[in-house]
């Protein structure tokens, strides 16, 4: 589901600014699962990658864990909070796939 285009700004996004693409996209939900695939797209020098990997995971990690400390304080009070922010993240991730997957095949059909 990616054109040239798209490809062409990936690489060029990799050129410009790929190690910090890396350490920002592992610390990011949903991005830090798929951020390697551009990298390795770009052909990004896999030392910097893991490098990069390493300390945006390790960020990421510290800031989980600062914030479920915190969270954990206050947990009973935040609960009912947390199961409406799912219900409202799951609905807004299946209109996004939505608009997406029909967006590519509307240009496809062209």
């Amino acid at each position: 589901m990616i054109n040239e285009r798209e490809l062409a700004w990936t690489e060029r996004l990799f050129e410009r600014h790929g190690e910090m693409t890396v350490l920002v996209g592992r610390m990011l939900p949903i991005v830090r699962t798929f951020i390697s695939l551009p990298a390795g797209i770009a052909r990004m020098n896999p030392f910097k990658m893991a490098t990069y990997t390493a300390v945006g995971a390790f960020l990421w990690s510290v800031l989980l864990i600062f914030v479920g400390q915190k969270l954990g304080e206050n947990w009973d009070s935040l609960k009912p909070y947390f199961h409406r922010a799912d219900v409202v993240i799951g609905g807004a991730i299946v209109i996004v796939v939505t608009y997406v997957v029909l967006k590519h095949f509307k240009r496809r059909k062209r």
